[in-house]
């Protein structure tokens, strides 16, 4: 699957509305019958467009109200090294994001924790014990105008 046709893109739009949609409803939504949108969603599963599946989570209501963003400094940005220390964070659950950022860090985490005190411990405690880090840099979001948004897709309908 090289391109993506009118069909396909309106399922990615659908899906990322709605995960749950069951096959009847997407394609009514998409203008197709089930057994074509079927084998359309699978071969987008296939092909690696759709990744997988998940609930959204609010993450207040699960008792984590404090989001912070970290940027991490590695002591050394060898290949090894920086392997190392991207495993680590992998392992812990805590970081529910990550990035190799350019400029000043190495990495950039998105950390959540229940509370400030939780947080502390946990950043003192485990992430600068971390092997390769450097320093640490945080900030605390004071608010979420926009999370974990659908991907824009209007730049591939103008092909």
């Amino acid at each position: 699957m090289e391109t993506l046709d009118k069909f396909d893109l309106a399922i990615l739009e659908q899906l990322q509305r709605d995960g749950r949609l069951t096959n009847t409803e997407l394609a009514q939504r998409v203008g197709l019958s089930s057994a074509p949108c079927w084998r359309r969603v699978r071969a987008l599963e296939e092909a690696g467009f759709i990744m997988g599946y998940r609930a959204v989570l609010n993450r207040r209501k699960v008792g984590l109200g404090v989001m912070a963003f970290v940027r991490i400094d590695a002591e050394r940005n060898t290949g090894d090294a920086t392997r190392e220390l991207e495993e680590a964070l992998l392992r812990l659950p805590e970081v529910v994001s990550c990035h190799y950022i350019s400029g000043a860090g190495t990495f950039e985490i998105e950390v959540v924790a229940p509370d400030l005190d939780s947080f502390s411990l946990f950043a003192l405690q485990r992430l600068i014990n971390l092997p390769n880090v450097k320093d640490l840099h945080t900030s605390f979001s004071l608010g979420e105008v926009k999370a974990a948004g659908a991907l824009p897709l209007g730049h591939l309908k103008t092909r």
